[in-house]
């Protein structure tokens, strides 16, 4: 049993690492701006200053590939990313700007100074500038830029405020994005009718480009109108800050500029990385191992341990069924799920608990043959140094002997202690990029 075990961990590793190396932001952006006869590669054939700006937790990866690949146009080239602090290091025109410290994923006033000088960088631009803004996942914690007379104070008060009455993530991004000189489209609106060039590693579902980030060069399809009907909604108007309120009332009555509605020809997104990329490349790596591929897709999302039972149910049907197909199997799936927590929980994240509660629905006698594995690809699962998990069928028997109750685990949102105890975590470092979760689910022949 135990090579077969070993076996099984060892695949399930290597399907999910395929799928991390195939988002790999350093080679996508350096593959993307190698190509010729692209529009991108025109426009950078006869740029005068290439301006680099941006920000997530890929950015440094993403601009070390900027200079990989333009390695004989450093000299017009310049640039401020914010990045985690973690990963900042020496490039040889772009400056990495530690937006946030490790371990947070706050807004700091560092990040507003980070966005500042981007802005001063750009307001240096010629007629015959280029400007490539660098998007991945965590860019909006890491791009901060309060409109005039708003605080970061104010914006992260709302932003509280918002996530606590269960207000949801579009509903957060209208608001912000109004509250924000960086986001909703004004990046790209202060670059002119210049080429702009957005770069994306995406980790949101179905890449939408006002998204991302919360889109600064995408045009922005909410108002101010839409800002304060989401305050109204969940009866916010008399708790939100003062400047926040007569913001988006200034803007409702058009003494501020709307975020734009469309943007000019020359501004172009193109998406380098996605989850859709990450699974295809897995479930390449799972055909090479001898696997059957069931790939689920990009789109998952909804209450982790609802989806962590459909997924078990998946397993079973495959084990006992051959439905829909008979083992050796590879199941794959994507997308970002939630945790809703109750009072008193404990510590993990949603790839953790995900595979902690199909473990507890599949129970001793249904995990033979099995292994799960659940890992955010940025290798962070929730506030945590762990990516996820990955158990088989001798998880349940070390949690045995040192006494642990997955159903109480479960209860509690402590899926980080039980996977700690039994060996289980996945744990490999800041990855360098983002695109959400991968599943990998094995059944053995």
């Amino acid at each position: 049993m135990m090579d077969r075990t070993t076996s099984l961990r060892r695949h399930a590793r290597s399907i999910w690492q395929a799928a991390v190396e195939a988002v790999d932001p350093f080679e996508r952006v350096r593959a993307a701006l190698s190509q010729s006869k692209t529009p991108l590669a025109e426009a950078l054939a006869g740029a005068e200053r290439i301006f680099v700006v941006g920000g997530g937790k890929a950015g440094a990866t993403m601009a070390a590939g900027v200079e990989a690949a333009l390695a004989e146009r450093l000299d017009r080239l310049v640039g401020v990313v914010n990045v985690p602090a973690e990963t900042v290091r020496p490039l040889r025109s772009i400056r990495l700007h530690a937006a946030r410290p490790a371990g947070s994923n706050r807004p700091t006033a560092e990040g507003v100074v980070g966005v500042r000088a981007m802005f001063d960088l750009l307001a240096q631009a010629g007629p015959r500038a280029v400007g490539l803004c660098l998007l991945s996942g965590g860019g909006s914690a890491l791009l901060p830029a309060p409109a005039e007379g708003v605080s970061l104070q104010d914006k992260q008060d709302v932003t509280a405020l918002l996530h606590a009455c269960g207000a949801t993530i579009n509903e957060m991004n209208c608001v912000r994005k109004h509250l924000s000189d960086f986001k909703g489209g004004r990046l790209a609106q202060a670059f002119g009718t210049r080429p702009l060039f957005g770069l994306i590693i995406s980790d949101v579902i179905g890449d939408p480009l006002d998204t991302i980030a919360s889109g600064p060069t995408a045009p922005d399809p909410t108002t101010f109108a839409d800002g304060l009907a989401v305050l109204d909604r969940y009866r916010l108007r008399p708790r939100v800050p003062p400047a926040v309120l007569a913001h988006l009332e200034r803007g409702s009555e058009g003494r501020i500029d709307e975020t734009p509605k469309s943007l000019p020809d020359s501004v172009q997104n193109l998406i380098l990385g996605n989850n859709r990329l990450a699974l295809a490349a897995a479930g390449q790596r799972a055909e090479a191992l001898g696997y059957r591929v069931l790939n689920l897709g990009s789109f998952l999302e909804g209450e982790t341990r609802h989806a962590a039972i459909v997924h078990a149910g998946i397993v079973r049907s495959i084990r006992g069924d051959s439905l829909p197909s008979p083992p050796p199997v590879c199941v794959l799936s994507g997308g970002e799920t939630t945790v809703t927590l109750s009072l008193g929980h404990g510590r993990g994240g949603r790839n953790q608990e995900f595979v902690l509660a199909a473990l507890h629905h599949l129970g001793a006698g249904g995990m033979n043959n099995i292994a799960l594995l659940s890992g955010g690809t940025d290798g962070e699962d929730g506030p945590t140094d762990a990516a996820g998990a990955l158990a088989d069928e001798t998880t349940l028997e070390r949690a045995a002997e040192v006494g642990l109750d997955p159903a109480s685990h479960l209860e509690r949102h402590d899926a980080y202690p039980f996977f700690e105890a039994t060996g289980d975590l996945l744990k490999t470092g800041l990855t360098g990029t983002n695109v959400m979760d991968v599943r990998v689910l094995l059944v053995g022949a």
